[in-house]
């Protein structure tokens, strides 16, 4: 069950952050802002990307989108969204849900420079009515993540 690996994750990396269930559905940026009473772009959006044979993860403010030219500079490719089976493949958690926490395997996680606006943003948490509240510095250091300037 994924929430359970991302509930895992947590109790062995940061045993003092909770995942938050709630009866609302958090599958969209306006649903997750509205369930847990922030402004849109403090949810931390993951986007499941393809660079070459690589899977990557992009987390970003919630009403950012990728910015095609910054992303080829950055890696030498555009980017290629997978599909909603692959991105269950790659990471185990649904479209709606897509976190770096509790992935079966290490992807590389790249946060977007948007992030460092807020003390604290809301990433998803395995489910697409899951979530935590942390700092994105802490997230970044949680997933040995690696900023990026990758957004519009």
């Amino acid at each position: 069950m994924t929430l359970e690996t991302v509930r895992q994750f947590f109790r062995d990396n940061a045993p003092d952050i909770t995942v938050i269930v709630t009866e609302a559905s958090s599958a969209t940026v306006s649903l997750a802002a509205e369930a847990h009473g922030v402004a849109p772009d403090q949810i931390a959006k993951t986007i499941c990307l393809r660079i070459g044979e690589d899977v990557v993860l992009v987390v970003t403010a919630g009403t950012k989108r990728l910015d095609n030219r910054k992303f080829k500079d950055r890696f030498g490719v555009k980017p290629r969204m997978l599909d909603a089976e692959a991105v269950i493949e790659a990471t185990s958690h649904p479209v709606g849900g897509v976190c770096p926490f509790g992935l079966p395997s290490p992807l590389k996680v790249y946060c977007d420079l948007s992030l460092k606006a807020f003390d604290e943003v809301v990433p998803a948490a395995g489910a697409t009515n899951a979530a935590v509240r942390i700092a994105p510095e802490r997230m970044l250091s949680l997933v040995g993540g690696e900023w990026a300037d990758l957004c519009q």
